[in-house]
């Protein structure tokens, strides 16, 4: 095994599910372009090779985004590298990325009365895709933790609340409140059963994955009437704003949306308000009379 070899298993041994399979990916690519250009992919890489690289995947066609996102394995596998020893130095550190402005999220989300009656229609196709439904609506789950779901995870009360436990995005364990109406429509999705995965494919019977998901969120805004594309994220989104638009702290929207960063849940908050509260509808109204 030559040494960037072992410093890729060491840094890929960090991780585990989708994140292992991103990061092996990236290095794949990284490790690709460096046979392609005679180098090794790890001893005596300079900061001009890296920065070579990321022009190459701007060249072919990546968004500044992904690419930034291309990049965080390569980073990541120099970074760690270097912490072990195995060179010199980390030639990726002060490579230049392209800026990203995230100024505020893009998803589009749905309103008050689109989130309604997507929570209404849903519960009149399956109880399936009600309890998924709610689950993404109002508890802001994301696809796969949705899917992930068990009867066993909400079965406790906590001070008064039923809660639901669940692992969320880098194993983080959470607890959430399970409200009357959440816990009516999960209740309905269980049945009779006492242990399992909680939502289930309504017509083989199988635990559903994060593509199920997808295909169940795409069926429900259809039957809803919503003339765009919704999906899981668009859910989460909806729940986030429609909290801050009913006056939830955004603190108290930071812990619901379980953001490590205050700054995303900001995002959302700046993505709700611009057309809003937009200064030109003050100074349209300020020179209406000229």
């Amino acid at each position: 095994m030559s040494t960037a070899q072992l410093a890729a298993v060491s840094f890929l041994a960090r991780y585990s599910g989708r994140t292992h399979r991103l990061y092996a990916f990236q290095l794949r690519e990284w490790f690709s372009w460096c046979e392609g250009h005679g180098l090794d992919p790890l001893v005596g890489v300079q900061r001009a090779h890296v920065e070579l690289y990321i022009r190459g995947l701007g060249e072919r066609g990546l968004m500044d985004s992904s690419v930034v996102t291309m990049m965080h394995g390569v980073r990541g596998f120099f970074r760690f590298a270097h912490i072990d020893g195995l060179v010199p130095a980390d030639p990726a550190v002060y490579a230049r990325l392209p800026k990203v402005h995230r100024d505020e999220s893009r998803t589009q989300g749905l309103d008050r009365l689109e989130l309604i009656r997507f929570l209404q229609v849903s519960q009149t196709i399956t109880v399936h895709h009600g309890a998924l439904a709610f689950l993404l609506g109002i508890n802001a789950l994301r696809a796969s933790e949705a899917a992930a779901v068990r009867v066993e995870d909400y079965a406790e009360t906590l001070r008064g609340h039923r809660v639901l436990r669940l692992v969320g995005k880098g194993n983080k364990p959470a607890t959430m409140p399970v409200t009357v109406p959440v816990l009516r429509v999960l209740e309905a999705c269980r049945g009779e059963r006492a242990e399992g995965p909680l939502i289930l494919r309504p017509q083989s019977g199988n635990p559903i994955d994060r593509r199920d998901v997808y295909r169940m969120v795409a069926r429900i805004a259809k039957a809803a009437g919503i003339p765009r594309h919704i999906s899981p994220h668009s859910l989460r989104h909806a729940a986030i704003t429609n909290a801050l638009d009913a006056g939830v702290p955004l603190r108290d929207a930071q812990i619901l949306a379980r953001h490590a960063d205050p700054r995303t849940t900001e995002h959302y908050d700046r993505a709700r308000g611009n057309l809003d509260r937009h200064g030109v509808h003050f100074l349209t109204a300020y020179v209406a009379g000229v």
